[in-house]
């Protein structure tokens, strides 16, 4: 079954249903449009959307808050609802029911995929605007001897010099560092970020 063109006009100027359980006693009969348009009856499936519409519309936007991809979600669902048609069952519940079904979980899909882009590009700014503390330890072993390495981390406090040796001595990344010490990651950075700093300048006065 090909898919039908669902762009039809924006979800939330579509006229709603009059009836009180989603038009099928006052309006259309939606059970009827959902089984033709299962046999491929791209009519039946404009007027289904027709009918049906804003009230998906509104619950992806009650969910997504936002116009632009509360429309986004709906495209998706009607696509969805053509594809699955052949299976819908009446007995199991009402169109209007089984597409607020699909709505909801596709607009709470969309919610989590914006969670884990914006998550990712955080960590993005994190990774490219953090100072690179491997080349300041880099730094602290071209200038200094082992012996000098081990009695300048001594001068370290306690938390900065536990950090330094788990990502320097035991190859910890950051977050393998945050996760042993159970702090949070930029909390691990800074404290790795400062100690390298202090040994540094402590070393490169000894000398």
């Amino acid at each position: 079954m090909n898919d039908p063109r669902i762009d039809r006009r924006d979800p939330g100027q579509t006229s709603a249903d009059t009836s009180p359980e989603g038009g099928e006693s006052h309006g259309p009969d939606l059970a009827d449009l959902v089984r033709r348009s299962g046999n491929g009856d791209e009519a039946s499936f404009a007027a289904l959307y027709d009918a049906t519409s804003t009230k998906v519309y509104g619950l992806a936007l009650r969910v997504v808050r936002s116009p632009e991809i509360a429309a986004e979600v709906v495209q998706e669902v009607y696509l969805m609802a053509w594809q699955q048609s052949e299976r819908f069952d009446s007995a199991l519940g009402s169109v209007p029911a089984w597409l607020c079904t699909l709505a909801h979980r596709r607009a709470v899909d969309r919610i989590r995929q914006l969670v884990r882009e914006r998550e990712r590009e955080q960590t993005y700014e994190e990774e490219r605007t953090e100072p690179p503390a491997d080349q300041t330890w880099q730094e602290v072993e071209q200038s200094m001897d082992a012996h000098q390495v081990r009695d300048g981390l001594d001068t370290l406090s306690p938390l900065q010099r536990e950090a330094v040796a788990l990502a320097y001595y035991q190859g910890c990344t950051h977050r393998q560092v945050a996760e042993h010490l159970g702090i949070p990651l930029g909390t691990a950075k800074a404290r790795i970020r400062d100690g390298l700093k202090s040994l540094k300048s402590v070393l490169g006065g000894e000398r």
